[in-house]
């Protein structure tokens, strides 16, 4: 699979390639700023693309902007974007996409290696990942908002976090010591108590429960 990255701090950069290279992924090219990231787009058109949040010149969303410049001009190509810090607005204008490819984590998952590639597979397949600080700073604020998340058993909460992170029935199932039949029942209990729609489509899934908590 033919990656791009963008990082504007060498030795991440580098250490991100190594990382990438030796879990299987192609790297056809790496950027320090957002205008090397969407040149290095236009001529390798890679499957997916790896850009940190905060680029020059003024290191604020220009990795941001440009990620979903390459959502619209290339919307085959998957985008996964990291960040220092928490930033529900960040990941909301990237996760408002209708056809998944997308994902939001913080640079510290990169130390968990197999999960972060796992994320970027699963970017790279059409779902959704999405960093479990982000769903826990939701979920909390729907909490004190006196929604219906209080109402959920602490099982269910569990479940609906790992949901909003973009995770199947099968890994919400092995991280929690469940029963795939478990998490299903589970699912379809939070679906009814958000008054959401039961749909089959990973995507779907993920932005139907982010919609609730970010309106909650």
């Amino acid at each position: 699979m033919r990656v791009v990255i963008a990082e504007d701090e060498t030795l991440l950069r580098h250490g991100l390639q190594l990382v990438l290279e030796q879990g299987g992924f192609e790297v056809a090219a790496n950027a320090g700023d957002a205008v090397g990231l969407e040149e290095a787009v236009a001529t390798h058109r890679p499957e997916l693309v790896v850009t940190d949040i905060r680029m020059p010149p003024t290191h604020t969303d220009e990795g941001l902007m440009a990620a979903l410049r390459i959502r619209r001009e290339h919307p085959e190509t998957a985008v996964m974007v990291l960040s220092q810090h928490v930033q529900r607005r960040y990941a909301n204008e990237l996760l408002n996409a209708q056809t998944g490819r997308v994902g939001y984590l913080l640079k510290q998952r990169i130390a968990d290696v197999e999960t972060f590639l796992d994320d970027l597979r699963t970017v790279a397949a059409g779902g959704t990942a999405l960093d479990p600080d982000v769903v826990a700073v939701m979920v909390a604020r729907a909490k004190r908002a006196g929604t219906t998340i209080g109402n959920l058993t602490p099982r269910q909460q569990e479940v609906l976090a790992l949901m909003a992170e973009g995770r199947s029935n099968a890994r919400i199932a092995a991280q929690l010591f469940l029963s795939e039949k478990a998490v299903v029942q589970h699912t379809s209990h939070i679906y009814d108590a958000l008054g959401l729609p039961v749909d089959s489509d990973a995507h779907r899934r993920v932005l139907a429960v982010l919609r609730y908590l970010n309106d909650a």
